[in-house]
């Protein structure tokens, strides 16, 4: 009987720098539920690699003095050995230019061309260079540079291919909202409101301004743009107008593409309309998340924010980084990250919950048995109750992964985690191995813990394949009883199982000290990134004298009360290209605030994230919505400005002094 294919995929990453871990989220989360796809026994197709063309690429190579080729086959290799390092097992690395994919794209273009949604024109408007876009006037942001990263465009003028957006408007409006897509179904009123009920535009889809690029075979000096190059690895990888692969006709449509929100446009009209338009199905699922922010901002190189997740490996092992990105993001959310947050969510669920739970039953099965549980039990009602829950967490687990909800999975996995522990409490072995009549009763609680852990450890085991071997062999376990088949079967170690004790799974970490190391090399980082930098790329104050309001004095300070708040919903002001209506959780039953924020923040990058609070300033109306008091944000030399976040540690309501 053959194996039922199951088809994931990361998008293809733009090798303009070193990957970071920024980068890990969506790879590591596609990496996951491939591993659970293949334990349930699916035929996985898992793919990822890298978007190689476009000006970006050309204008780094030729200040390196190499060619585009050479530029990206060196940082191709460093994106490789992080997945390595990060145990990623894609069953396919595609590279925008390997020969296969080129015929794929060139065959596109054409059949697109002959079928007449492809026409010649001349571009005149907005382009990003960074993120590869052209923007016309109506889609920038309030001071005219890019939506998407908010930098400066370019005027650019030249002769190009266009591809016709409209003829698949309709059809594209009801796939985001009719459809289950899209994933979380809340982006959907966003891409449709910004950009299908304002008419979708023809789209520029060839260049005459640089070079690097996969040529247009019937117009010599015209380059495929990046979005029809890039989105179609999903299918020449597949073999798709290739002779390279086979494989399109097993896999295809997709069951999973999965993207950060900054290119969910791309994926979710472009791709679409492309697809339509030479008749092949589309994907099953879109699945959007966040991206991992540091200090309030997207984690980025040019920022210095970056963080190396080799130094974060080698301090504290690969799964617990893997662990750590995953359980903090929820679907279509940003995460933040920080070193806190880390070091504290290692100590309490890797630490202190699985660890502890594996080390101490272990060690019981060893002090009071030598090891080797004896075959007779003696059960209790509340071990049925014990055995109920972590059965049913498999249910809960499985359900989650065909959702794409990685976050809930793995809070149900620690869920269990928890009622092992509750369940040691409830039965007190160390008290039971005191009375040598007890001992059969202890051998059955010992036991019931040790099949416990063979099912969180297997259901773990996708997300940390490193760790969850090292616990099998502590537990007892053989490769059989870890089958997906017997996760929902309670009793399947052998009955005198035998079990041998470890190193420590997770150390516990301390918090203050790992933290000044940390934030240490992170400063470094900063200062390397910045260095060279002017004082206005810097977002420094360039002014010479900086003039101060009039002294207060410490009355006057205290008669301001801030307040910390967690924003738990945000829209823009339909009046106001300037304004954001943000409500707020304040600790005190909630309130609304008006900012003047619209052009440096989206909604939901708000959304979620704690802020200082204003709490008693007098009522105010602005394009008359009433604003109940104001968050605090830095003004910067160029006149924007930055909301200043709270710690996710500090709860809503608490005073800032």
């Amino acid at each position: 009987m053959s194996k039922k294919p199951f088809y994931i995929t990361t998008p293809i990453y733009y090798p303009s720098g070193n990957p970071h871990i920024g980068h890990c989220y969506t790879t590591v989360a596609c990496d996951s539920i491939a591993r659970f796809k293949r334990m349930q026994g699916y035929d996985v197709m898992f793919l990822t690699g890298t978007d190689e063309h476009g000006l970006k690429i050309e204008q780094k190579a030729a200040e390196k003095g190499v060619t585009p080729k050479e530029f990206v086959d060196e940082v191709v290799e460093k994106f490789k050995k992080l997945w390595k390092y990060m145990n990623i097992s894609y069953d396919r690395y595609i590279r925008t230019t390997d020969s296969y994919h080129i015929e794929t794209v060139q065959k596109i273009f054409k059949q697109l061309y002959d079928k007449g949604y492809i026409y010649k024109g001349e571009y005149s408007g907005k382009y990003c260079t960074p993120c590869e876009s052209f923007w016309t006037d109506s889609q920038l942001d309030e001071n005219g540079c890019c939506p998407e990263c908010h930098r400066p465009v370019t005027f650019a003028k030249e002769e190009a291919y266009f591809f016709k957006m409209s003829p698949f408007a309709e059809r594209i409006e009801k796939l985001l909202t009719e459809t289950d897509y899209l994933r979380p179904k809340t982006r959907a009123t966003e891409l449709v409101n910004n950009f299908i009920k304002p008419g979708l535009e023809d789209l520029c889809v060839s260049r005459t301004t640089f070079k690097w690029g996969i040529p247009v075979t019937f117009d010599e000096g015209h380059v495929v743009y990046v979005w029809i190059d890039a989105l179609s690895n999903y299918i020449s990888a597949l073999g798709f107008m290739n002779g390279e692969y086979d494989d399109f006709g097993k896999f295809w449509p997709a069951d999973v593409h999965m993207v950060a929100k900054d290119i969910m446009r791309f994926h979710a009209i472009i791709w679409p309309a492309i697809l339509m338009a030479l008749d092949v199905p589309l994907p099953k699922h879109l699945a959007v998340h966040g991206w991992i922010t540091f200090n309030g901002e997207k984690m980025s190189k040019s920022l210095g924010n970056v963080v190396d997740p080799f130094v974060l490996g080698e301090r504290y092992g690969c799964d617990a980084i893997r662990y750590h990105i995953l359980r903090e993001m929820a679907l279509g959310a940003d995460s933040s990250f920080s070193n806190e947050i880390m070091i504290n969510r290692i100590n309490s669920d890797l630490a202190n919950g699985l660890g502890n739970l594996v080390s101490r039953t272990v060690a019981m099965a060893d002090k009071y048995f030598g090891g080797t549980l004896p075959a007779e039990r003696e059960t209790e009602p509340v071990d049925d109750d014990f055995k109920g829950v972590i059965i049913n967490t498999f249910t809960e687990v499985e359900k989650y992964i065909d959702e794409t909800k990685i976050k809930q999975a793995l809070e149900e996995i620690f869920k269990a985690v928890d009622r092992a522990n509750k369940y040691i409490d409830e039965t007190e072995p160390w008290k039971l191995g005191k009375d040598e009549s007890k001992k059969t009763r202890l051998a059955t609680v010992l036991y019931n813990l040790l099949d416990a852990i063979r099912i969180i450890s297997t259901l773990l085991s996708p997300f940390m394949p490193e760790t969850m071997p090292k616990v099998w062999e502590q537990i007892g376990a053989e490769k059989a009883d870890t089958e997906y088949s017997k996760l929902s079967v309670f009793g399947i170690l052998p009955a005198n199982v035998t079990v041998h004790k470890g190193e420590i799974l997770f150390p516990r970490i301390d918090v203050d000290k790992e933290i000044e190391e940390l934030n240490s090399i992170i400063k470094k980082n900063m200062e390397d990134a910045q260095s060279g930098l002017s004082a206005e790329e810097k977002g420094e104050a360039v002014q010479e004298n900086i003039e101060l309001s009039p002294e207060i004095t410490i009355d006057d300070f205290a008669k301001v009360e801030i307040r910390v708040a967690k924003v738990t919903a945000c829209e823009k002001v339909k009046k106001s290209k300037k304004l954001l209506c943000l409500q707020l959780d304040d600790g005190m039953g909630g309130r609304q605030v008006v900012s003047g924020i619209a052009q440096y923040y989206k909604p939901e990058d708000l959304i979620g994230r704690k802020v200082q609070l204003i709490a008693n300033l007098k009522p105010a109306k602005l394009c008359g919505i009433e604003s109940n008091g104001m968050i605090c944000a830095g003004e910067l030399a160029d006149g924007s400005c930055k909301v200043i976040f709270v710690d996710d540690s500090i709860p809503v309501g608490a005073k800032i002094r």
